[in-house]
């Protein structure tokens, strides 16, 4: 699979398949034609229409709307419909940086297409004048992606934290990366993609940071969730991304934006141009 395929199926959905989610009046969400009648028993939270699926205007607030989705997505998850439940609450908003309109556990979030945020990290260290990065191997245990290779850190961003205090906590946790070297870590931007994928339809926004950690440094994880890290040079990192499917879907395309911004992958590759734009997919 080329750097631009691997791309490419970050942006398979069919628009036309989806349902507005509707909170306030603002769209916060999609839900897919097939789920909709799942959401049949719960008229007096969810009022639905040919046009939307909207919370009932009568809950007025993100206090209330939280509690009568959490009823709800309850209920499904007692009907074996919200697989990988996390106890993890998610703030729903209709955009970054507006109010949250409420929240809701994340393993729900791809069924109804909310946003859904994560912090990346690509660490690496400096070997003369060439790159190593480290890569990690995700627990057999995780709700998704087990056993696929991921960024040295790599988390979802909880309601109620910001980005760079999760991402302190995220290092700390699964490489045990001191508070003081992980708050060196450059933000160098944000990638998005929408894409249908086992567990739903994923809209997401990945922020991404750069750590060049000493040469000596061994991670180590402390929350299960890492099975092992490895130490790559430049060369087998990209023959990994390009030619197989270890890398968990979205972690291969971060080390793509980070090949790009390194000048492994420069404006003389045919797809240059392609590939930078399929980083960037409109969210709204």
């Amino acid at each position: 699979m080329s750097y631009l395929e691997r791309v490419r199926a970050l942006q398979t959905w069919e628009p036309s398949a989806y349902r507005p989610f509707t909170a306030d009046h603002k769209r916060v969400g999609l839900i897919h034609r097939d789920f909709i009648p799942q959401l049949a028993d719960f008229g007096a939270v969810l009022q639905m229409s040919d046009a939307e699926v909207a919370l009932a205007p009568e809950l007025g607030d993100a206090a209330s709307r939280s509690a009568a989705m959490a009823e709800v997505l309850a209920e499904l998850r007692s009907r074996d419909l919200i697989p990988g439940w996390r106890n993890e609450p998610y703030a729903v908003c209709e955009d970054w940086g507006t109010m949250p309109l409420f929240q809701m556990e994340r393993a729900a979030v791809p069924l109804f297409g909310t946003l859904g945020y994560g912090v990346h990290l690509n660490g690496f260290v400096r070997d003369g004048d060439r790159l190593k990065m480290w890569v990690g191997k995700r627990s057999m245990t995780k709700p998704t992606g087990p056993g696929k290779l991921d960024q040295l850190v790599a988390g979802g961003l909880p309601a109620g934290i910001g980005v760079m205090d999760n991402l302190i906590k995220e290092c700390v946790e699964e490489a045990g990366i001191p508070e003081d070297i992980a708050r060196r870590a450059k933000p160098i931007g944000a990638m998005s993609y929408c894409t249908e994928r086992p567990e739903g339809l994923r809209r997401d926004v990945l922020f991404n940071y750069d750590l060049e950690l000493p040469a000596d440094f061994q991670p180590r994880n402390t929350d299960g969730e890492v099975e092992e890290f490895y130490l790559w040079s430049m060369d087998q990192v990209m023959d990994t991304v390009r030619e197989s499917e270890d890398f968990k879907f979205n972690c291969g395309v971060v080390v793509i934006d980070f090949l790009i911004r390194r000048g492994f992958i420069g404006p003389d590759h045919s797809d240059y141009l392609e590939i930078q734009r399929g980083l960037h997919t409109a969210l709204r």
